[in-house]
This record gives C-alpha cells, structure tokens and sequence, in this order.
C-alpha cells in the first residue's frame, strides 16, 4: 500500500489551509487518484464542491493521515470517484444538483436533492438556470425508482412497498421504496432530500457567530458537536486554539449530548420491538440529562452554547457536583436496564442476527459511530487524530463484530458508560480561565473532524479576509450510513425494518442540508 501524502508529495499545497493540508491536484493526478482508490484502502470521509471546483477528504488509516484533495473543474468536470468509492454517489450527485459540477462516470445520473421543484436549476452555480413557470411541477412518481431482476422478477412474485416521505409520529420526511417476496426485502431504496434547508447558502456572508448558530442546526439532536466541527475548523482556519477551560466544557457538553441520545435510541429501539418498559425508563433518564444540560448550560439541548473561540456557558462548583452525581445515577440504572435486555429471549429473538452488515461493507463506505464500531471499525475521532481535551483523558472505544441490531444496541450501552468516564474526568481537571477568546477577523480555510453520538462530523471552512464565512460544508455521519441502511436490510422481513432503522438512526436534516 501507498502512503497518501507520498502519492501526492508532487502537487501543491494551499498554504492557509490547516491543521491538515489541502493539496490541489490537475486532471491527470485526479484520474490517476480515481483508478488508485480501486487498489488502496484511503478512507473517503466527505465529498462536496464550490462553483468551479470539486474537493474529497481522504483519510489513511495505517499513519492516519488525513487530507482535502481540491480539482479544478474549469470544463464543469471531473473523473467520478464513486465507483471505488461509493460513499461518493450520493455526494457527487448533489454536487451536480447544487454547483452543476458533472461526476464523469457517475454510475447514477439521477437528481439527490434536486426534486423538480426548486425555481431554478443549479443554484449554487456561477450561472443557475431559472425554471420555466410553464414547466409542470415535478411529480413523486416522476423519481425512477431502481428495479429488481433475476428469477423472482421473471416470476413476477414480487411486490413493492412505498413507505414516506410523510411518517406516522414526529419524524423529518423520507421515502423508502422496498421490493419484497412476501414479508422478505429483496431490496430497500431510500430517496432523501425532502428538508434541504440551503444551509450551505445560508452559511455565505455571515459572521463566525451567525454560521456557527446555522451549524448548530444542521441537525438539532447533534447541535453541540456540529457546533464544535464549525468552530474547531474555524479557529483552525485563524490559526487559533480556544482556551482550555472552553476544551473540557466542550467535552462535558459533547458527552451529555451523546448520552442523551444513547438513552433515547436504547429506549426506541426496545420499543420497536413491542418492549415498551425499557422505552418509559430510559426516556426518565434522558429527560434528567436534559434537565441537568438545562440548568447547567442554559438550554436542554445545548444549542448556542458552543461559539467560536469558546463556549457561551460556564460550570460552577454547584453544577459540577450535581453533573457527578447525575451521571453516576444514570450509569448504575443503564446497567440494570441492559440487564433486563439482556435477559428477555422473545426481545434478544428479535434483534440478535437482525439488520446484519458486513465488516468490508462498512470499511468501504468509513461509516463510522455505532454503525462502523458494531461491525468492527475502529475509528473514533475522539482518538484518531483526536483533539482537546480527549487526546489527555482515560476512555476506550467499545467494539463489535457482529453489525447487527444487538451490537448497536451493546455499543450504545457501553458508549454511555464511556462518555460517564469521560464527564468525571472532565469534571475533576476543570482547569481554572476564560472560556472564550477573541477572533481575529482575518481569511483562511481550516477543517475539522469531531465525534458526535452518531459518528465523526466533518467541516471544512473558509474564511474571507474580513472573517466572513465564504464557504462551508458540514458532513453529517448519515450521509455514510444512509446507504447501509438498505445493505442491512435485505433478506429481512419488512416488520424488522422500523427496529434497523432506529438502530441506525439516521438524520433526515444532517444529510439534506
């Protein structure tokens, strides 16, 4: 295998582009980094693009060295990557949506966000191209859904399902397409794109405060850590580090939020298979870190509380003691419930071998959290390349084979008892100082990976010359683990799918941006 930086020791580097480098690469470099990925095992951790260029995360994970590759696209082309690398699909499909920028070899040509209905054509191009008003409104049916052959085709005994984009309950819009023979899923195919909101228009022009509350709402159930990618990149791109009382309220922050959502998807999932109990206790737990996030930082979930160059909260001596005594109370109950999972057959039966996904299938895709740690990919960002204030405390990272509904449900359980330790640490070294620093208002461009309870978050940033955001993209998890989803599936039975599902949970809002 080639070491990543050595295969690209000949291109240039963007100097103002920390605290990795982006390298930007000519037509042959970019074909030639196409044909390598067949052969390598680089990481693809993101794919997004500007009016007139296309850049990718890659990560190595044997020195764990990550990079921004950058091409040009001045003809609006360039070489697909999506073939060795299919975690690209949908993200060089929506680059084609937004910016117009053509995948060459793009395997699939149909429209991702674009849904028929925006007024115009390309948006984010140099030169968007309005809508006829004249032009009908496109149509659901109008998405050409993908067919199934083989015998059960020719045969005719299959049938499909249409599930979305509206669900019962309060949950974001998607649609899922199954084809199945009788109960059993042949194949799953999700079309998503339903809340694009424009985040990353929305993002230019604004201050470092204002696009920081945006990315605090790229998806609201992990406002804390995508605040903290966009002001890591941020302070990245200013060459600034926020204090260190600011890194371990982050950190304290971060772990509220994750288990927050641990316990809420423990209790979900429990409940999907007709175990409400563990639904009812765990959400009383969830609502007692909600409360405590509350009276602690100012807000249940958080949200504005993560700002650049800092955090907008301080924790006081009472606060410290009642977040210790919280976690721990919460832990002792979260080990009894999972007892009581644990030894329920009738619950085992239902999730033990259910919604399987292979270990080379996750490694392809780098889809990381509780969906790549269950089916055996070790990589936590909180350890790998790590940052403040994880890279000086005490924590593993939990680990399964099997990638089934179980083993997320384990990895959730064990995550929560790993993100206590991580809070009493936290709690203990509080050190003394400010918790914000000052911002110059200067130009650059920096990129941030951080943990957040469904995986890494990756944003990249740059900055104008006044301290404006010129550009951002923010890479939700799902947008890695969406397309597993219907990998977990099949062969399943379709009452098994709200259970994989959930176990997934994936984010509507964090993925359509």
């Amino acid at each position: 295998m080639t070491d990543l930086i050595a295969f690209l020791r000949e291109c240039p580097i963007v100097s103002r582009h920390r605290p990795w480098p982006r390298i930007e690469l000519d037509a042959a470099t970019w074909q030639s980094l196409a044909a390598r990925l067949a052969t390598e095992d680089w990481e693809l951790l993101a794919l997004w693009a500007e009016p007139d260029t296309v850049h990718v995360a890659l990560r190595d994970p044997q020195p764990g060295t990550l990079a921004v590759l950058s091409r040009a696209c001045p003809g609006g082309g360039f070489a697909s990557l999506s073939a060795a690398r299919p975690g690209a699909l949908r993200m060089e499909r929506a680059a084609r949506d937004l910016f117009g920028l053509v995948p060459e070899g793009l395997s699939d040509a149909r429209p991702w966000l674009d849904h028929g209905r925006w007024p115009m054509r390309r948006p984010l191009s140099p030169a968007p191209e309005p809508r006829s008003l004249d032009e009908p409104a496109a149509r659901a049916t109008d998405y050409p859904f993908l067919t199934v052959s083989g015998p059960l085709a020719e045969r005719g005994v299959l049938h499909q399902i249409p599930v979305g984009p509206i669900h019962a309950g309060i949950i974001e819009p998607g649609h899922f397409r199954f084809h199945a023979n009788g109960e059993t899923v042949v194949r799953l195919e999700e079309r998503l794109g339903y809340v694009h909101k424009g985040t990353e228009k929305l993002m230019q022009g604004k201050t470092l405060a204002d696009a920081a509350r945006l990315a605090g709402r790229v998806s609201g159930d992990s406002t804390v850590a995508h605040a903290l990618a966009f002001c890591r990149a941020a302070e990245a791109a200013l060459d600034v580090k926020a204090p260190p009382r600011a890194d371990y309220l982050r950190a304290v922050m971060a772990e509220l939020e994750r288990i927050a959502n641990h316990l809420g998807d423990f209790g979900a999932i429990c409940n999907d298979a007709a175990f409400s109990f563990i639904l009812a206790e765990a959400s009383l737990l969830r609502e007692d870190v909600l409360r405590a996030a509350h009276a602690n930082f100012g807000h249940r979930l958080m949200m504005d509380k993560v700002i650049p160059g800092g955090v907008a909260a301080d924790l006081f001596d009472p606060g410290v003691e009642g977040l210790r005594r919280l976690v721990a109370r919460v832990w002792k109950r979260v080990l009894e419930l999972a007892s009581i999972y644990d030894g329920k057959p009738s619950l085992l039966d239902r999730t033990i071998g259910t919604g399987a996904v292979a270990r080379a299938l996750v490694q392809r895709f780098a889809a990381g959290g509780f969906v790549g740690r269950a089916a055996g990919r070790n990589f936590d960002a909180r350890r790998t390349p790590g940052y403040p204030p994880y890279d000086d405390l005490d924590f593993d990272v939990p680990m399964l084979d099997e990638g089934d509904v179980h083993a997320r449900v384990w990895i959730r359980i064990r995550e929560i008892g790993e993100s206590v330790k991580i809070i009493q640490q936290c709690l203990d070294r509080l050190p003394a100082g400010p918790i914000a620093t000052p911002l110059p208002a200067r130009g650059g461009e920096g990129v941030a990976l951080v943990e957040g309870f469904r995986g890494d978050i990756l944003t990249w940033v740059r900055l104008a010359d006044d301290g404006t955001v010129a550009r951002c993209h923010p890479r939700d998890p799902s947008w890695l683990q969406w397309p597993l989803l219907e990998a977990a599936i099949e062969g399943n039975i379709v009452a098994d799918f709200p259970l994989c599902n959930k176990s997934f949970n994936c984010s509507y809002s964090g993925h359509d941006l």
